[in-house]
């Protein structure tokens, strides 16, 4: 992610009571580390969204080991069977993307599904290890870790120490009543006349206010509103206080699904790069620098766009906006003024 206050908005922006009280429950025991439960899959095939709490539509994929991408592998990463995967989800998790699921012990979450997938297509065991976020970093520069897929957004400063192998956009989202007929299309002119609600502090707010302060040069208003909670927030759309939220579009992703058999289902309206308009954010899988890692799991990633299971990852978890067309190794990245 961009930074802290980005993190801290996905947070703030994806967690229901629901899910606090269950993460909670599961994490409230664990310290700074833990090899996570994860599920465990047949040979051949990888199940994700499962035990999603209704977050995905659980699918089983069908995925075997590349030899020709496996063979990429540094030879200690090969001997030991296994692919250490790092997560940084504790204490409380960001669902979709990583959460201790609805058997309140087994992490799931689109994160650790990626990582089973890759670790899939290279012939390795998953082994998930849970750890605070600066504690995933402290596992890859020692060695515990090799790679990281933990919404980990792609940055110029990071990549003094980090290889990076891009696997998903990094959005922002416009969160609607599914009823309502605005969409955002792209361009800030369409937020002339509307309200629009933002957390404090992030980076959504930042350029919403710059928007903002364009409009009002026009002679145009854009009225921004900021509540105490996320209950909150989303009782001021259902009450129509609001026209929209703009949050982390995971945050927006997970909440369609919670609302969809509610009285009052919520759509997107619409996503804009995290980066901001000049630069495509991109979220990556992070491993040590030179560590001989980011290669093979780029190419395990490709694998996956070119034969669909990408794909029906993306669908199950409602993330299909966030596609990549192709996993790039280090590509530009947030530039070292803005990391």
């Amino acid at each position: 992610m961009p930074t802290h206050f980005s993190r801290r908005s996905l947070i703030r922006g994806i967690t229901a009571a629901t899910a606090v009280a269950s993460l909670a429950a599961g994490l409230a025991a664990c310290g700074g580390d833990s090899d996570a439960a994860t599920t465990t899959d047949a040979v051949g095939t990888v199940t994700v969204g499962q035990l999603s709490n209704g977050a995905a539509k659980q699918a089983e994929l069908k995925v075997s080991e590349v030899k020709s991408i496996s063979a990429e592998l540094p030879a200690s990463v090969r001997r030991s069977g296994t692919l250490a995967i790092g997560v940084g989800a504790l204490p409380d998790g960001f669902p979709p993307l990583a959460f201790v699921g609805s058997d309140q012990k087994t992490l799931t979450g689109a994160e650790p599904d990626l990582g089973r997938l890759v670790a899939a297509v290279l012939g390795l065991k998953p082994e998930v290890k849970n750890s605070t976020w600066e504690n995933m970093f402290v596992g890859i520069d020692s060695g515990k870790v090799d790679v990281a897929f933990s919404n980990i957004t792609d940055t110029e400063e990071r990549k003094k120490k980090y290889d990076f192998a891009s696997y998903r956009k990094d959005n922002l989202g416009f969160e609607v009543l599914k009823k309502s007929t605005w969409n955002f299309d792209g361009d800030y002119e369409n937020l002339a006349g509307k309200t629009v609600a933002v957390d404090n502090g992030t980076n959504q707010e930042k350029i919403l206010l710059e928007w903002q302060s364009k409009l009002k040069k026009e002679g145009k208003q854009l009225t921004v509103k900021h509540y105490q909670s996320k209950n909150s927030t989303n009782l001021a759309l259902v009450g129509g206080k609001i026209d929209a939220y703009f949050a982390a579009n995971p945050g927006v992703a997970y909440h369609i699904t919670q609302t969809a058999s509610s009285p009052n289902p919520t759509r997107s309206a619409g996503t804009f790069s995290g980066a901001g308009a000049s630069l495509q954010g991109l979220i990556a899988a992070t491993s040590k620098k030179d560590s001989g890692v980011a290669k093979p799991v780029a190419d395990a990633i490709n694998y996956l766009i070119k034969n669909g299971q990408y794909a029906k990852w993306l669908t199950a978890w409602n993330l299909s906006n966030e596609a990549v067309t192709t996993s790039e190794i280090n590509p530009a990245g947030l530039p070292l003024d803005n990391s």
